[in-house]
């Protein structure tokens, strides 16, 4: 193995700065774009709370420090998503936002596949409708 294959995908992506700039570039599209409004509806008006708790989910869920876990225990992402209609359609707005984003970061095309996949399974795990 090579050492760019034993890298996690934190490092691959560049750290937490690379992690931050993702998650803030997530939620500037999603503030945003008319398309992810329904999507923004769901969040509260000050996304400081959530820009914090998905950088710190990130860093974990892509290899690095597990901030998340540190601070609040194992995310139960469905449970804690229980309390919003996450349906297709939110879904699809959520992954609207972070092809996008992901989109404007990355250009090694094999980790950008890698990485929406990874997302697009997690965010058709988060369905509770």
């Amino acid at each position: 193995m090579s050492a760019v294959q034993d890298m996690t995908p934190y490092q691959l992506l560049g750290g937490e700065g690379v992690v931050r700039w993702l998650v803030d570039r997530f939620y500037d599209i999603m503030d945003t774009d008319p398309a992810a409004a329904p999507l923004r509806a769901m969040h509260p008006a000050d996304l400081a709370g959530s820009r914090q708790k998905l950088f710190m989910f990130l860093s974990g869920w892509l290899g690095g420090p597990q901030l998340f876990v540190q601070s609040f225990g194992h995310p139960r992402l469905r449970m804690r998503h229980m309390p919003f209609a996450v349906d297709e359609s939110a879904r699809d707005q959520w992954m609207h936002c972070m092809r996008q984003a992901v989109g404007e970061l990355i250009c090694e095309e094999a980790l950008k596949a890698q990485l929406l996949a990874a997302f697009q399974d997690t965010a058709d795990f988060m369905r509770n409708q």
